[in-house]
C-alpha cells in the first residue's frame, strides 16, 4: 500500500469534513506541491468547513451546498473575496471532492458540477525576438567598450536563457555552476529552506554564455557570489539595456523569465520540461500555461 492510499485508509462517506482536509493536506504535501499550494488550499477547505454544518458528512455535501458556500464567500461573508481568490477557491473545492471521488470515498463528486470562474491576472510583458536581438547586442557592447563592462552581457543573456527567479539569481554561487559535464555546462538551483527543495533543479546552460561568464569572473575577481552586488544595482543593469535600447517597456528580472518561458513555449520544447525548468509547481503550472498560450497566439513566432 502506497503512501497516497494510507491518507485514505480511515475516511469513509460518514466521515466529516475536518478529518478528511487533514488527510488530503498529507496528500498534497506527498505529491510535492509548494508549500504555499498547499497552505492555500486547505485554508479554502477549512473556510468551507467552517461554513457547513459541524456535522456534515462527506457523503451528504451537495452541489447545493458547494454554490451556497461560494455565494455566502460573495456576497454574504462580510469580507471581499477578488475574482483570483474565488477562482482558487473553487479549484480547491474541486481537486478536494475529485480525490475522495478517485480514491472511491465518494460514489458522486458534488464538485464536479460547481462552475469554474477563472480568474486570470492580466497577462505580463515579454521581449519580442527582435527586442532579444536588441538587448543582446547592447549588453556585447558593454563587453567590448574601451571600459568593458561584462556584466550587462553575462546577466542579461543568463536571464533569457535559464528563466531563473530574481532570488534564484542572487543566490547562486561559483559552485552552482558545473562547466565539466558530459552534458555540457549546468547550472543547478538550489535552497537552503528544505521546504523549498522541490524548486531545486539543473538548467543546461549555453557554451557562449560561459565564455563570458569566465571572462566576466577574472574582470571582476568572482570568488563566491556569482553577482556579489545588490538586487537594486542588478535592476539598475537591466534598466540600462532598457533606456539604450529607447523601449517603453522596462526590463525586468520577471519580464525575462517570462520572455524564456515563451522562447521555449513556442520553440516546440515539452510543455513538462518548461514547468521544471520554470520550477513550479503543477498548479501553479494551470495558470503559466495557460498565459503562455495566449502570449504565443499574440505574439510573432520565434524562427
Amino acid at each position: 500500500m502506497s503512501k497516497n492510499d494510507l491518507t485514505t485508509t480511515h475516511i469513509a462517506k460518514e466521515t466529516t469534513l475536518r478529518p478528511a482536509i487533514n488527510a488530503w493536506t498529507i496528500y498534497l504535501k506527498d505529491q510535492g506541491n509548494s508549500p504555499h499550494t498547499v497552505k492555500a488550499f486547505s485554508a479554502d477547505m477549512r473556510l468551507a468547513a467552517s461554513y457547513l454544518p459541524p456535522d456534515s458528512r462527506l457523503g451528504d455535501i451537495t452541489t447545493r451546498d458547494l454554490n451556497q458556500f461560494l455565494d455566502w464567500l460573495q456576497k454574504g461573508r462580510g469580507v471581499p473575496c477578488s475574482p483570483k481568490s474565488l477562482a482558487r477557491r473553487i479549484t480547491s473545492l474541486k481537486a478536494f471532492f475529485r480525490w475522495l471521488h478517485k480514491h472511491g470515498i465518494l460514489l458522486i463528486d458534488p464538485a464536479e458540477q460547481v462552475l469554474q470562474r477563472s480568474a486570470i491576472s492580466p497577462l505580463p510583458t515579454v521581449l519580442t525576438p527582435d527586442e532579444v536581438q536588441t538587448v543582446l547586442e547592447i549588453a556585447q557592447k558593454y563587453r567590448q567598450a574601451e571600459k568593458p563592462d561584462t556584466r550587462y552581457l553575462t546577466l542579461v543573456s543568463l536571464l533569457l536563457h535559464s528563466g531563473i527567479k530574481k532570488n534564484e539569481c542572487l543566490a547562486l554561487r561559483l559552485n552552482h555552476i558545473d562547466m565539466d559535464t558530459p552534458q555540457g555546462p549546468i547550472l543547478f538551483i538550489r535552497y537552503t529552506n528544505p521546504q523549498y527543495r522541490y524548486k531545486e533543479r539543473k538548467i543546461a546552460l549555453l557554451q557562449e554564455w560561459i565564455e563570458v561568464y569566465q571572462e566576466y569572473t577574472n574582470q571582476y575577481q568572482i570568488h563566491d557570489q556569482v553577482f556579489p552586488w545588490s538586487q537594486r544595482r542588478l535592476e539598475y543593469l537591466l534598466e540600462d539595456l532598457s533606456k539604450k535600447a529607447g523601449f517603453d517597456k522596462h526590463l525586468s528580472f520577471d519580464m525575462c523569465r517570462w520572455t524564456c518561458a515563451l522562447t521555449d513555449w513556442q520553440s516546440g520544447m515539452e510543455h513538462e520540461k518548461i514547468r521544471q525548468k520554470l520550477g513550479i509547481s503543477k498548479f501553479q503550472w494551470r495558470e503559466i500555461r495557460l498565459k503562455l498560450d495566449r502570449l504565443a497566439n499574440q505574439s510573432v513566432p520565434v524562427n
